[in-house]
This record gives structure tokens, C-alpha cells and sequence, in this order.
């Protein structure tokens, strides 16, 4: 004999107040709950891995002048450059390089700024390579 014997036979209880609850309804009752909103976001951006920022020795530093200078005479031609620049990191230390390729619109020297058509800005502080056609 065990020890459910008694009630092993009786009809499932039903209320006569509340409708029957649906098996998807009672299995959200039991579905895990997330105490620490964020947790996850932030464990995932602590492991993302950023890059610092090189500094250029003075050959570079020279070859970087010349292909600036050259961009800056055939200016009215929209020279179709590929440029590698650091983009700084806006949540944490460091950065990534990107490269994006186009035609120069505009290069001011005064503000170091250049300028790839449509609308990408390059701070030529931020540049490490061009390579020109």
C-alpha cells in the first residue's frame, strides 16, 4: 500500500469561480526570471576586445605626407584613394581601424580634416595608410 492510495482515484479539482488555465499560460508562471536587467549587455561589452591606436614612425609619417600632397594637387580631379583610420572606441579605451575606399572631395589642410564622398570625415590625425590608384 502507498501512501496515495486514498486520493489515487479522486477527479482532478476544479474551480467553479476561475476558468480552467491553459498549459501556456501555467508554464509562463514558472519561466525564469532575469533579477539583473543589463547583466548579460554588460559582461558581453566588457569581453568586447578594442585596439589602441599605433603610432606612425617617421618613414610612414613621410609616405602619408607625400600621398596627402598628392591628393591635395589632383583635388580637382576627385582622386579614388583606400584609407585605413582609427575610429575611437565611444564606451571604452581604444578603438578600431577601418578602411573605406572613395573619391576625395575636399582636403583641408587648415582644420586636418578630408573629406570622401557622400559624407565620411577623416581627422588626418586618425590616418595610418592611403593607397592611391
Amino acid at each position: 500500500m502507498s501512501l496515495y492510495d486514498d486520493i489515487i482515484d479522486h477527479e482532478h479539482y476544479q474551480s467553479k469561480k476561475r476558468p480552467h488555465m491553459s498549459m501556456l499560460n501555467r508554464a509562463a508562471q514558472f519561466s525564469p526570471f532575469a533579477a539583473l536587467t543589463g547583466y548579460e549587455e554588460s559582461i558581453a561589452e566588457t569581453a568586447r576586445l578594442t585596439e589602441s591606436k599605433i603610432e606612425l614612425s617617421e618613414d610612414a609619417l613621410e609616405i602619408l605626407n607625400r600621398n596627402l600632397n598628392m591628393i591635395e594637387e589632383k583635388i580637382s580631379e576627385k582622386p579614388f584613394v583606400t584609407i585605413t583610420y582609427f575610429v575611437e572606441d565611444s564606451l571604452k579605451e581604444g578603438g578600431a581601424y577601418e578602411e573605406v575606399s572613395g573619391n576625395v572631395t575636399k582636403l583641408d589642410t587648415f582644420n586636418r580634416l578630408l573629406c570622401i564622398y557622400p559624407d565620411i570625415v577623416i581627422n588626418l590625425a586618425d590616418i595610418v595608410n592611403i593607397d592611391t590608384e
